[in-house]
C-alpha cells in the first residue's frame, strides 16, 4: 500500500470537504487566495527541491510508501498534496476566526473588559 500517497490525497479531500460543506468561506473563488498560494508554491518548490533532490537528498522517502512520481527537481507529488492541504486548512481556520471576530464586534462585544482606551499624549 502507498501510505503516503493515500494519506496526502485523503488530506486534500478532507480539507476541500471542510471548506465546501462546513466553513464555506469562499476562498477558492478569491484571486487573492490563488495568488498567495502561487507565492507559497514557489518557495515550496525551492525548499522541497533542495531537500529531496535525488543527487544529494536530505530527506529520503520510502519508495514503497509513495507513488514514485517526482516533479520538478525530484519533489514527490505527495509533498504538493500535503502542502496544499496544510496551507488551505490554515487559511480556512484564519478566515473562520476572522469572521467570528467580526461577528462578535458587530454584536457589540469585542471581547474586552468594556473599558475605553485612553489616547496617548
Amino acid at each position: 500500500m502507498r501510505e503516503y500517497t493515500v494519506a496526502s490525497a485523503l488530506a486534500v479531500l478532507v480539507v476541500i470537504a471542510i471548506e465546501l460543506l462546513w466553513f464555506r468561506t469562499g476562498i477558492f473563488r478569491k484571486i487573492t487566495f490563488w495568488i498567495s498560494y502561487a507565492i507559497i508554491l514557489f518557495f515550496q518548490v525551492l525548499v522541497d527541491g533542495w531537500l529531496t533532490k535525488l543527487s544529494a537528498p536530505i530527506v529520503i522517502y520510502n519508495r514503497e510508501e509513495n507513488s514514485g512520481i517526482r516533479i520538478p527537481w525530484d519533489i514527490p507529488v505527495e509533498d504538493y498534496l500535503f502542502g496544499f492541504a496544510l496551507i488551505v486548512l490554515t487559511i480556512l481556520l484564519w478566515e473562520r476566526a476572522g469572521h467570528r471576530d467580526q461577528d462578535a464586534g458587530a454584536a457589540g462585544s469585542s471581547g474586552r473588559t468594556g473599558t475605553t482606551p485612553t489616547p496617548r499624549r
